[in-house]
């Protein structure tokens, strides 16, 4: 990186930092903070709940992926598409229409208090190493960066506390509002980037037939390695409950005013996912023929290559200024997931924990005080997590690993909730228990060196747990879940309270949205406006600095006017009307 890189790093973040900061004055009461009051438009919504999937994970973990196993990576990354349709079609309305401000609100009318706190404290273990996970993977970024590929703690760590401290703080005060534009934001200057990496990665190898030539066996094959088509369908089934359940994505269906909004947001996340995997994955694709695996490299350094080659196919073709951009974006990716969870969980303490464990009417004012203290404490415990992830295994076993134990098992009774009015309760803690110990077993008990595998009575299981582990794996984590409920689903003869309770709140968001008295905002348009002609007047500035190659750096800028000029025009034309 050189100066121009640095500065415009430093450029995008402060941008980033004053929008999120913007909306500080906008959070007036827990709802604003945590539900944006219900204004967010559609295309606002589908756009952030595509970057909360969207972080530093699709460089790292997928990217690495890529790397390693070529269109592979870009299959897995449909799924999520193909679950953010069905997703969409079946489940993102209901959730508008139920009335409820937070996914926990929904858990403790339908199951109890119970089942609130047994997910808020589930989730939150969770979804914190997750989406630490996309916290270390950006600090992998920064040192394959600044250390040519080397596993330096120190700019790892800096890293992590740096760019962690300045989500939280601008979660902080600025609330979902601030999430979903950033949001917003770094998905257009991200695109844009990539845009320009690909051709010229393409440009370095000799162009698309010389890179499909140079590529190795199978490089384009649908599935390699563990990845199987099996693996594909579960992957597909987990996401359809994660994107359906998951509290994050739940607070992007809320937040929009009616049920169509929240299904058209939903549309465009999947949309998104359906035609974009092979834009962003082509780079590490390309850079596999560039720099190949040699012959006899150890598991570690594979996995040292895996995890930088992004970033370094970027480093090897960007010009000055523009690998800043993209570590800007890159950073960006990962703040949306970061800031998400953190709005969401913070949300969930306030609300749903601290509020009725306070006992007593509490003013606005302190309610927002109180998610603010609430998002700085997640912020710090998600800064530690992230320091370790790479003690466990490094971020592809942490995010796929947790994924596939535990998110059918912890999401399915929430989604089987809206659609059964039979399930109560004992679902949650059944499907759950179930759910995870066979996981457990199966992964640390049955696998190669696991505590049950030296036992004589379980030898003969534990070797074909072995010999199918994807099978089992998708079995215990996606299949078992849905079976147990569908058991529980016939067992039971009664209407559940909880579904009585659910009906009626439901009934009356349907008179509120029917009044049409809440609107979408016009407010992210014009930011997004007024940021995007920011950022073209410094790719503008860039292109006078810039001597390897001007004209990229002078179209990135002119695209950048062009589209705040269109939004500007557009949300002129509709305030006139």
């Amino acid at each position: 990186m050189n100066t121009a890189d640095y500065v415009v790093l430093v450029f995008y973040l402060l941008g980033i930092f004053f929008v999120g900061m913007l909306f500080t004055r906008k959070n007036k009461s827990s709802e604003d903070m945590f539900a944006a009051g219900g204004q967010s438009p559609w295309w606002t919504s589908g756009l952030s709940a595509f970057m909360t999937m969207f972080s530093a994970n699709t460089f790292v973990v997928w990217g690495g992926i890529a790397y390693k196993y070529g269109l592979v990576a870009v299959m897995i990354n449909l799924m999520y598409g193909v679950a953010a349709l069905l997703v969409g079609f079946f489940v993102a309305g209901r959730w508008k229409r139920l009335g409820v401000k937070t996914p926990a609100e929904f858990i403790q009318l339908r199951y109890g208090t119970g089942a609130l706190h047994f997910y808020t404290w589930f989730m939150t273990i969770f979804r914190m190493i997750g989406t630490a996970g996309s916290l270390y993977a950006l600090g992998v970024i920064f040192v394959g960066l600044l250390t040519n590929g080397d596993a330096e703690l120190t700019v790892l760590y800096t890293t992590i506390a740096v760019f962690g401290g300045i989500v939280v703080f601008y979660t902080m005060f600025g609330g979902l509002w601030a999430v979903l534009m950033t949001d917003v934001l770094q998905f257009i200057v991200l695109n844009l980037a990539v845009l320009f990496v690909v051709p010229l990665a393409l440009m370095k190898v000799g162009g698309v037939q010389s890179f499909v030539h140079q590529a190795p066996e199978r490089f384009f094959a649908p599935i390699g390695g563990e990845y199987t088509w099996f693996f594909l369908a579960g992957w597909c089934a987990i996401h359809f409950f994660m994107i359906g359940a998951e509290w994050a994505f739940v607070q992007r269906f809320i937040c929009v005013p009616s049920a169509k909004d929240a299904r058209k947001s939903t549309y465009l996340f999947g949309v998104l996912y359906l035609t974009s995997p092979l834009l962003w994955l082509l780079p590490p694709m390309l850079w596999r023929v560039q720099t190949p695996i040699p012959d006899g490299a150890t598991a570690e350094e594979i996995l040292i290559l895996a995890e930088n080659a992004y970033i370094l196919s970027c480093k090897s073709v960007l010009p000055a200024g523009m690998v800043g951009l993209m570590l800007a974006a890159m950073f960006s990716a990962t703040a949306s997931m970061v800031s998400s969870q953190l709005n969401v969980f913070s949300g969930v303490l306030t609300n749903d924990i601290y509020k009725p464990l306070v006992g007593r009417k509490l003013s606005d004012r302190h309610m927002v005080w109180a998610g603010r203290i609430f998002t700085v404490l997640l912020g710090g415990l998600l800064i530690v997590i992230a320091m370790g992830i790479q003690h466990m295994g490094g971020a592809e076993k942490v995010i796929v690993s947790l994924t596939e134990l535990m998110v059918v098992a912890l999401l399915a009774p929430t989604l089987w909730g809206l659609f059964s009015r039979r399930v109560n309760s004992p679902a949650v803690w059944i499907t759950a228990i179930i759910g995870f110990t066979a996981g457990v077993i199966v992964r640390f008990g049955l696998s190669k060196d696991g505590f049950l595998t030296g036992v004589a009575a379980f030898k003969s299981l534990a070797f074909w747990v072995q010999s199918h582990s994807t099978e089992t794996k998708t079995f215990t984590g996606v299949v078992l879940p849905v079976l147990v409920l569908t058991v529980i689903q016939l067992l039971s003869r009664n209407s559940s309270p909880g579904y009585a309770r659910i009906q009626q709140l439901k009934a009356q968001e349907e008179v509120l949205e029917a009044s049409g008295k809440i609107k979408a905002s016009r407010l992210p348009a014009i930011i997004v406006a007024w940021s995007l002609g920011a950022c073209g007047v410094l790719m503008t500035v860039l292109t006078f600095i810039d001597k390897q190659s001007p004209v990229v750096t002078g179209i990135f800028a002119l695209l950048l006017f062009l589209i705040a000029g269109t939004i500007g025009i557009i949300v002129h034309l509709r305030t006139e009307k």
